[in-house]
């Protein structure tokens, strides 16, 4: 997953006309803080946090005995500068939540966020701290639920770990499912406790398309915004589900991939967007691009309506997008094998075999000819009306949230604290002079934003995009009232 795909989105966004992205009426641009270490610990454990902060791929085998600690090694490489891409990673999406919380914000755009897969106390899937889970903890700290979901072509297997066990986060990941990295996410995964119920699988197969994909995203998400009534949603856009990516086995559209963000974006619920998956670059890029021109509303000035693609202007990239040039994700000739029918003599597809907690609704009198995506869209849908009478009004002040480090309370780590504090304004002053040297964009500072009536229709727009060069830059966009 490599961090220049990165750069190319943020080329790309920033080489269309100005009046479009970057130079948007109500769109302005920031750029976030890094992640300390300590907060990186509200989640994953000290030592492993400390291991990343050390680990360079002369020490990776001292430091991980051999490949027997925090599994980082051939599929979670020690590259040269993982410590400076995991404090900018997480540090966009916790700056995200942050607006977010703060009510000066409705929609936050991460694109080098989403690493889905990292544990508590390993990485996993080429994902080494999990930015998502930060993210979710902090806006736990004002909203009584978050929902979040995933459109990764991989299962969303570290998030729904982490809160597989709370009623006040509710994941829902929509995956191939099979022989399969991480081979977890089947529809009996729902989750323990307290949050029995609360973890939503929708397990897919190779060649979904466009439509096949609507047709079970569309009427689950309704459901769930209708019965959990989150107060704020984070939308994973892991790539990889597009056509042609080299490691996933979808054909989505980069209209249909974009589809979840219009979706989303109409019930004007605080939303927090960001990347994940992808492996062929240009498409990762094109993606993205197209995705927060859908948060800004401007998606037909890019592509017009009826039309697959839209001609590319020229960027820093430009011959990377060839022999087209042009923004769009096309579908290949690949068989949709979820419309395929379910066998019923198959003991995972027979209805009278599935869990009797979980009935599949069928006609009486005529033959069991349900596709795999029918089946799949039924049982999920049947999963999420299981939870209606559950859910109350639970009060921020009345739930267990996220609390302060006891040890930064007491001083324990104040000495080092501030020598962290000032080698990160050091590292973050340095971005700032190599982001204005390197590229002819103006670094707006924060604007503050007046609070607004919860009728008002407005959107605002947060967009932290990290760019590789030489060092590591960033930017942050934000859409101001």
């Amino acid at each position: 997953m490599k961090p220049h795909r990165i750069l190319m989105a943020h080329e790309l966004i920033s080489s269309y006309p100005p009046h479009l992205l970057l130079s948007h009426p109500s769109l302005t641009h920031l750029r976030p803080p890094r992640a300390s270490a300590e907060r990186m610990t509200a989640f994953h454990t000290d030592e492993y946090v400390h291991f990343l902060s050390r680990v360079t791929p002369e020490t990776m085998d001292e430091l991980t005995g051999r490949g027997t600690q925090f599994l980082v090694g051939d599929d979670n490489p020690a590259f040269e500068g993982v410590w400076e891409f995991c404090t900018i990673s997480a540090g966009g999406s916790i700056a995200a939540a942050k607006r977010i919380n703060e009510g000066s914000s409705d929609i936050a755009i991460n694109w080098a966020g989403g690493l889905h897969h990292a544990k508590k106390r390993e990485a996993s899937g080429f994902c080494y701290i999990n930015d998502i889970v930060l993210a979710i903890l902090d806006l736990l700290r004002v909203f009584p639920r978050v929902l979040y979901v995933d459109i990764d072509c991989h299962h969303g297997d570290g998030v729904e770990e982490a809160f597989y066990t709370t009623d006040r986060v509710m994941t829902c990941s929509f995956h191939k499912y099979g022989e399969y990295f991480p081979g977890t996410g089947t529809q009996e995964d729902r989750g323990r406790g307290k949050g029995r119920g609360y973890a939503l699988n929708v397990p897919l197969k190779d060649g979904m398309s466009d439509e096949t994909f609507k047709s079970v995203f569309d009427p689950v998400l309704e459901r769930i915004l209708a019965v959990f009534r989150p107060a704020a949603i984070i939308l994973q856009c892991g790539a990889d589900s597009l056509s042609g990516d080299k490691l996933g086995c979808f054909n989505l559209t980069m209209q249909g991939h974009a589809h979840c963000t219009s979706f989303l974006r109409k019930f004007d619920i605080p939303l927090i967007l960001l990347g994940g998956g992808g492996y062929t670059v240009k498409n990762v890029a094109r993606a993205w691009c197209y995705e927060t021109a859908c948060a800004l509303g401007v998606q037909h000035e890019l592509v017009p309506m009826g039309e697959e693609g839209g001609m590319m202007p020229w960027n820093e990239y430009f011959e990377w997008f060839g022999p087209r040039y042009r923004l769009e994700v096309v579908k290949n000739n690949m068989e949709d094998v979820n419309l395929r029918i379910a066998d019923p003599h198959d003991s995972e597809d027979t209805p009278d075999n599935l869990s009797p907690r979980i009935p599949i609704p069928r006609d009486t009198g005529r033959t069991w000819k349900q596709t795999e995506i029918d089946r799949v869209r039924e049982r999920a849908l049947q999963q999420i009306k299981e939870l209606e009478g559950r859910i109350g009004a639970p009060s921020v002040q009345m739930m267990d949230v996220p609390r302060e480090s006891v040890a930064e309370h007491i001083g324990f780590f104040s000495r080092n604290r501030q020598a962290e504090e000032r080698e990160m304004e050091w590292q973050d002053e340095l971005d700032a002079k190599l982001a204005r040297r390197t590229l002819p964009l103006r670094i707006s500072p924060p604007i503050p934003v007046p609070s607004r009536p919860s009728s008002s229709s407005h959107i605002s727009i947060l967009i932290p995009i990290i760019t590789l060069h030489l060092r590591r830059r960033t930017r942050l966009f934000r859409r101001r009232s």
